[in-house]
């Protein structure tokens, strides 16, 4: 069972569940696929990390082959490619290696030559399987990134921390999940990007289940929006100064705190149980 945490915005308390989740567990896989910015090793820092490059292909053009037809540039449907000042030129922001360039040039003058754009480290927090995907600084897309992550992907429980938003890299997660849970502050603005994250879910066709961090009190329109949708809440967090000292050292709350551990077991039972 693959399960995709995501949120609607940053700060919601994305990462605090998926981590909690994948160690409450106990036997689970846990990918952060937050490539741009990877905090859930500071939950669950791994042991014996091994490194492995990420690699996208980018064109690479033979001057004495080209005879600038510009076959390269009228195919690519990314408009990945310019032919200017007599030269070919890539915008490597666009190029999605497909490699169409290369099977439809004429005078065999292209080549695809791997660009390292990211790593992608694994080890192990206790019985708990880690994968981080982390994006090289200046790169357009971590999606390349977020796919080699999910490769990792084992049998019984994944956890994929997702980016937070609704952008392509949300996409790219959700469409390996069997499941979306997704976490929402009980405030307007969370409420508004939730419902963004939500709708690109529902478009993928994949079940959703809501947990609602932080609350005081409930929002009313949150709680009418889940109504209205059938949205299962499945853990409401409550706002407590002993959860935000935990989080912000670094510590799950499912181990340093009796009502925290109870929360996340319950959270746990309601997905399926122990799926070990």
């Amino acid at each position: 069972m693959k399960v995709a945490v995501l949120s609607g915005k940053g700060g919601a308390g994305k990462t605090m569940v998926a981590a909690n989740l994948a160690a409450a567990a106990k036997r689970a896989t846990y990918i952060d696929c937050d490539v741009e910015e990877p905090n859930g090793r500071l939950f669950l820092p791994p042991n014996g990390v091994q490194t492995e490059e990420v690699h996208t292909f980018l064109p690479a053009f033979d001057k004495e082959k080209c005879t600038g037809c510009k076959t390269c540039v009228k195919l690519c449907r990314f408009h990945a490619l310019i032919y200017i000042k007599e030269k070919p030129k890539v915008f490597s922001e666009v190029c999605h290696s497909c490699g169409l360039c290369e099977m439809a040039c004429p005078q065999k003058a292209i080549s695809l030559a791997a660009k390292t754009v990211g790593i992608v480290e694994s080890g192990r927090f206790d019985s708990v399987i880690v994968h981080t995907g982390i994006l090289n600084p200046g790169e357009a897309s971590g999606i390349p990134v977020i796919r080699a992550a999910m490769e990792q992907a084992g049998e019984g429980l994944t956890i994929i921390d997702g980016p937070p938003g609704s952008a392509c890299s949300v996409m790219e997660c959700v469409s390996h999940a069997d499941v979306c849970l997704l976490v929402a502050e009980a405030t307007a603005f969370g409420f508004h990007n939730f419902t963004m994250v939500h709708e690109l879910a529902s478009l993928l066709g994949k079940p959703c289940y809501v947990v609602i961090n932080k609350e005081d009190s409930p929002y009313e329109p949150l709680e009418a929006y889940c109504k209205e949708k059938n949205l299962p809440v499945v853990l409401r967090i409550p706002f407590r100064k002993e959860f935000a000292k935990l989080t912000a050292e670094g510590k799950l709350l499912c181990r340093e705190s009796p009502e925290g551990s109870a929360l996340f077991s319950r959270l746990l039972h309601k997905l399926g149980g122990d799926l070990r």
